[in-house]
């Protein structure tokens, strides 16, 4: 950076910086059943999210004694205000979706009442200090080829997993797993996650009519900074 202000750590870690923003957490709470018979969850922010960009909503579901399966994740609201979000169980044979998230954006809001606030050079808030951050942790594209079934409509069902110990700090990115996938028809492929807490695997579904092997979609993970 030419000119501004640079805030480094013991290790030489940039961690604020006033021409680039972080990825800042806006809200956090939990998700819960509210319709479709315990199926569907919809969660609404504590606070809307008032970037112009679709914000980051990671979601980590409580350890249960199988699988906790989600899908067709859908933000609600529109740019400058993102008010919440969809998610849903995979079946009746999978857990609720009951758990907790955040929501983060690469920008601040102005939450604090009192601390320390960074705009760039355009006015853009790039610090806050009532909203901390997130911090990408690890993520996983190699993914393991299990099986195929077919779905009761006549649908290719294909398995993919990954062995992973569900830590309880970590949360999944689920904006990516919310988007149809291309397939070998006119018919998209739908994709689904399970965490299977019993066999330590996380697990990607996709189902199409025409279902391509490959997959290389990667499962997000970050953690809440201290």
């Amino acid at each position: 950076m030419a000119f501004g202000l640079q805030y480094t750590n013991n290790t030489n870690t940039v961690v604020i910086d006033s021409e680039f923003a972080r990825l800042m957490v806006i809200s956090t709470g939990r998700f819960a059943p509210t319709e479709e018979e315990g199926l569907g969850s919809t969660t609404y922010f504590v606070r809307p999210v008032t970037s112009q960009e679709p914000p980051l909503v990671f979601v980590r579901p409580d350890t249960v004694g199988g699988v906790a399966g989600l899908c067709r994740m859908r933000l609600i609201g529109s740019a400058g205000n993102w008010i919440g979000f969809y998610v849903r169980a995979y079946d009746a044979n999978t857990a609720q979706p009951n758990g907790r998230y955040f929501v983060a954006a690469f920008a601040a809001q102005p939450v604090a009442q009192y601390g320390m606030r960074l705009w760039d050079g355009a006015g853009k808030l790039l610090f806050d200090s009532g909203t901390p951050n997130a911090t990408f942790s690890r993520a996983f594209q190699n993914w393991n080829y299990v099986k195929y079934d077919t779905t009761p409509q006549g649908l290719t069902r294909i398995y993919y997993s990954v062995p992973f110990n569900f830590p309880q700090n970590e949360y999944m990115l689920l904006n990516n797993f919310g988007m149809p996938m291309t397939s070998g028809s006119g018919i998209p492929r739908e994709l689904y996650c399970w965490w299977d807490f019993t066999n330590s695997t996380l697990y990607a579904i996709t189902i199409a009519a025409s279902n391509p092997s490959a997959f290389f979609l990667p499962a997000v993970f970050a953690k809440i900074a201290a």
